[in-house]
């Protein structure tokens, strides 16, 4: 895709959509570190751009702020099962919801934007805990990813979720109308 191809005719960035997304397997261990930094920032920057006070846009189409930040909590028991998965040496990784139905019933519009943020920090603190106390045996082992097809090694995984906050948190900028 040329640069061209990647911006609209607003003059606006093109978002490529997740389920287009490719992933491929990285092969140095020693990038899980600066990975984990990544996985362990999503709080603080997305306080960063809750903090801006700038009021939630409505959107003709997709989720609201709330709801985007309410996916991320909604994930985040998917993504220690898959740590689990592949701490255990099972050759499958847990499926998603693909259908996203916890975001969609979630209610999550009922809560303030920074309680939905705090539960979503405690739930990635698990995450992150649990990916610093693992041994350098469980960081070979892979589990194939259901969607993708591939093998996912640790460092995979946690490429993966940085991804996808990322690709969450470009969204809930649009929301916000923060440039």
């Amino acid at each position: 895709m040329s640069l061209a191809s990647k911006v609209d005719t607003m003059g606006r960035m093109h978002r490529t959509p997740w389920f287009t997304r490719e992933f491929v397997p990285i092969t140095d261990n020693g990038r899980l570190p600066g990975i984990l930094e990544r996985l362990d920032g999503t709080l603080p920057r997305l306080r960063a751009l809750l903090d801006g006070g700038a009021a939630p846009v409505t959107p003709a189409q997709g989720w609201t702020a709330a709801q985007e930040v309410g996916h991320l909590i909604d994930l985040e028991p998917l993504w220690l099962q898959r740590v689990r998965d592949i701490q255990a040496g099972r050759t499958d990784l847990a499926v998603a919801d693909l259908s996203n139905r916890a975001t969609h019933e979630g209610n999550h519009d009922q809560w303030p934007l920074s309680v939905l943020a705090e539960r979503f920090g405690e739930r990635r603190a698990t995450l992150v805990q649990a990916l610093r106390t693992l041994g350098d045996g469980d960081l070979e082992r892979s589990a194939k990813h259901p969607r993708l097809g591939t093998p996912m090694r640790i460092v995979d995984l946690a490429y993966f979720v940085a991804e996808h906050d990322d690709h969450h948190l470009a969204r809930l900028r649009t929301l916000l109308r923060r440039h």
